[in-house]
């Protein structure tokens, strides 16, 4: 079926707070009261896991206030994202049967299951300082470059740096897109967005059903992550342009977690509502998943629906936005 004739996410008028994210085949899915994980592995199974994401654990007041509350979200979904990631490999197959170090025996010996969330920690300060280089520090110092031994942009100086950020995050998940392994993940992908349009649409979760669904959903990562490079952009702007290099790239690391917490409200605007407002907002996000997301085959539409079906509460109402 073409995207042009599939039917729209949400066109039932229901807007769900279920979310998910596609794993090593699988895909996993945070619900209203639990999260859930669903493998397929080697032998066709498909093996479904609760995750202890420890929502039950008391967050302070503060860390609930709208935009510092989206900081809080996305270190813990990176942490969560982690060790499902990591789970997926094991159960699909995918990681080498080697015996464990005895480095690798000691750690697991002496931390256990904390293991996952301090690797989980660890991985994320990577991503983020690899994401602060290619994001915030190469284009400030290309910039910086063109306007000494070029021509000064001056009040443009912002923008440019944004349009660099944006062309590097699409070449990069473009030439990520081309590895097979990446491919079937994207594809997961899909069959999680799809699934998610089709519970939306009030319709029996089968692989048929959710085939004729969108691949696309406003409350995408790849969303989010487009509306925190525009975001950038635009709050930058009061930045004046004639400061040096160093003190901008400062300043982007500073305003980084504002940045974060400002997108997630917004996409949380755009979760809930559908008007024109929101769908205009969502249009750069919805185009950009067209690499990020594959058509899924039933196979993996079927693992998608496993793991909504394991979170999905007895009353709809409860996974309402």
């Amino acid at each position: 079926m073409s995207e042009n004739k599939e039917k729209k996410c949400c066109e039932a008028g229901f807007r769900t707070s279920i979310g998910g994210q596609a794993l090593i085949e699988g895909v996993m899915m945070r619900g209203p009261l639990e999260t859930a994980m669903a493998v397929r592995t080697p032998d066709g199974e498909i093996v479904i896991e609760k995750v202890d994401d420890e929502r039950d654990k008391k967050i302070p007041k503060f860390f609930r206030l709208p935009v510092i509350r989206g900081l809080v979200n996305f270190v813990q979904t990176m942490i969560l994202g982690y060790k499902t990631i990591m789970r997926s490999a094991e159960l699909s197959g995918f990681e080498e049967n080697e015996e464990p170090s005895k480095f690798d025996k000691f750690l697991t010996e002496k931390l256990g299951e904390k293991l996952y969330t301090i690797i989980g920690i660890i991985a994320g300060i990577l991503g983020v300082a690899i994401a602060v280089c290619l994001f915030v520090f190469v284009p400030t110092w290309l910039v910086k470059l063109f306007n000494t031994y070029v021509f000064n942009l001056g009040v443009f100086t912002a923008a440019a740096e944004g349009i660099i950020k944006i062309a590097v995050f699409i070449c990069y998940i473009a030439l990520v897109a081309l590895m097979p392994d990446i491919k079937r993940v994207y594809e997961y992908h899909g069959a999680e967005h799809k699934t998610i349009a089709c519970y939306e649409a009030g319709e029996e979760l089968t692989a048929e059903n959710a085939k004729g669904h969108t691949r696309f959903h406003p409350r995408c990562g790849t969303s989010f992550i487009l509306i925190i490079l525009i975001l950038s952009i635009l709050l930058f702007l009061a930045v004046p342009a004639e400061l040096d290099v160093l003190y901008r790239f400062a300043l982007r690391i500073v305003m980084l977690p504002l940045t974060v917490g400002i997108g997630y409200e917004i996409i949380k605007l755009v979760g809930r509502h559908d008007n024109k407002f929101t769908r205009i907002i969502s249009a750069p996000g919805l185009w950009l998943q067209r690499l990020t997301t594959r058509e899924p085959d039933e196979s993996q539409l079927e693992v998608a629906i496993a793991s909504l079906k394991a979170v999905m509460p007895e009353d709809k109402n409860e996974a309402k936005w």
